[in-house]
């Protein structure tokens, strides 16, 4: 997958317990992030995880997994909702994984780039240095 980033994209920074949704309201060429909004887990409150636990799950591993899950159900309502064409993700190879399982096929069609690294505690500036 390419480097680049879509004028106007989605830009989501994730762990396991948080997410900032950027925007590249530059272009391919010049990319120039800005702040649209901050997830944490505590946003999805009323949400809880869906399906079985394991039994060798800890609540930490619960609660990331329902993050994930929370975080793939507002992208897509998002993308339904023609919030962005494109998305990139940014995130640590566990929530990375657990969020692409989690979003729908026409929002995974839509990703044009992906970067398994945490840069959730990293300034904007940092992030627009790594994708460029």
């Amino acid at each position: 997958m390419s480097k680049t980033i879509p004028a106007g994209a989605l830009v989501v920074v994730a762990d396991g317990g948080k997410a900032i949704l950027l925007r590249n309201s530059g272009t391919e060429a010049e990319v120039v992030l800005g702040e649209e909004r901050r997830l944490t887990l505590k946003d999805f409150v009323n949400d809880g995880p869906s399906g079985a636990g394991l039994e060798d799950q800890s609540p930490h591993d619960t609660g990331e997994a329902t993050f994930a899950k929370q975080l793939a159900k507002t992208l897509n309502k998002m993308f339904d909702q023609n919030a962005f064409k494109s998305i990139v993700l940014i995130a640590d190879p566990h929530t990375l994984g657990q969020l692409r399982d989690a979003l729908h096929k026409n929002v995974d069609k839509a990703v044009a780039y992906t970067l398994s690294k945490d840069y959730t505690n990293h300034s904007i500036k940092q992030i627009n240095e790594a994708l460029g």
